[in-house]
């Protein structure tokens, strides 16, 4: 007989690409992962893996067999949370990837105050600018910015209409001057940020004369995106971010927006979950308290 938990480990070697990273997810041996696989391809009587000493990689088998293993693990955990749909005392643990910036000076608070609600849930918050895979990364829940090319996602709108917006501090802007036009972003200090390794340094607009993507240049770089919209508080520079993460400074008077007549780059707020995962009563609980968290804030735009 087929041991559900044998699937579940199939699935997290599949994801993981290696025996040892399942098992240290668990918290079992690579040897106990090993044989709950080979387990499973003894009753399906097919080999699922390819194993070498550096690789392990799915077979043709395993690549048929994967789609059907996810769905059962789900279907098991979807008639099991359909028990508590009701029951508004949520519980387990639900893991959470969020942008640097936008989780530590945005939603926290609101992921907080979800936390106090609901007193049996732990709540497992990661923070980074690093693009989550939410099948190889152990998430439930990956806040994202951008639009999703990949439809192997299942997303949620947070905020479809935001924006980056051009913003500097009114003590850079004596300093140095208000910029009149994007063209004269080339005479003033920008502050640059990378994403997944790579400096964005090239802004894109949409102007009326159709999209433009500007180079830039800027001595100030960093791996963290909140990182860069603090030099840009403390006077250091122009910086071009999502709305979102700017506004608590915007309306505070710590940072002033600029050209505000050309529209930036669209950056719209997603809330991912993965492919055909049931949203659970705690998942849904969530999108609707970082909705309401948002809605002032974007209304204001």
């Amino acid at each position: 007989m087929i041991r559900l938990e044998d699937i579940r480990l199939f699935v997290r070697s599949a994801a993981l690409g290696s025996f040892s990273n399942a098992a240290r997810e668990a918290n079992l041996l690579p040897g106990q992962v090993s044989a709950a696989v080979q387990r499973l391809e003894r009753e399906l009587d097919k080999r699922l893996f390819a194993r070498s000493t550096r690789s392990l990689r799915l077979t043709a088998e395993g690549e048929r067999y994967l789609p059907y293993a996810l769905e059962m693990l789900e279907v098991v955990q979807a008639g099991a949370e359909s028990l508590h749909s009701g029951d508004e005392a949520f519980s387990g643990e639900l893991k959470i990837s969020v942008p640097s910036d936008t989780g530590r000076n945005v939603l926290l608070a609101a992921i907080t105050a979800f936390c106090e609600q609901h007193p049996k849930l732990t709540l497992r918050l990661a923070l980074s600018d690093r693009i989550s895979d939410v099948f190889r990364d152990p998430v439930d829940v990956a806040i994202r910015y951008g639009v999703l090319d990949d439809s192997s996602y299942v997303a949620l709108p947070l905020a479809q209409d935001n924006r980056r917006v051009l913003a500097a501090s009114p003590d850079y802007l004596a300093r140095y001057g208000r910029p009149e036009s994007l063209d004269a972003l080339a005479s003033h200090h920008c502050i640059l940020f990378t994403i997944n390794g790579h400096a964005w340094d090239r802004w894109p607009f949409d102007t009326e004369e159709g999209p433009r993507e500007l180079k830039i240049h800027g001595r100030l770089i960093s791996d963290d995106a909140d990182v860069a919209r603090r030099w840009a508080v403390a006077g250091m520079g122009i910086v071009y971010k999502s709305w979102i993460d700017l506004y608590p400074d915007i309306a505070a008077g710590r940072l002033e927006i600029l050209l505000p007549q050309i529209p930036g780059q669209a950056a719209p707020l997603n809330f991912i979950c993965p492919h055909r995962r049931q949203f659970s009563p705690a998942i849904r609980g969530l999108y609707r308290q970082l909705q309401q968290a948002l809605s002032e804030m974007t209304g204001r735009r």
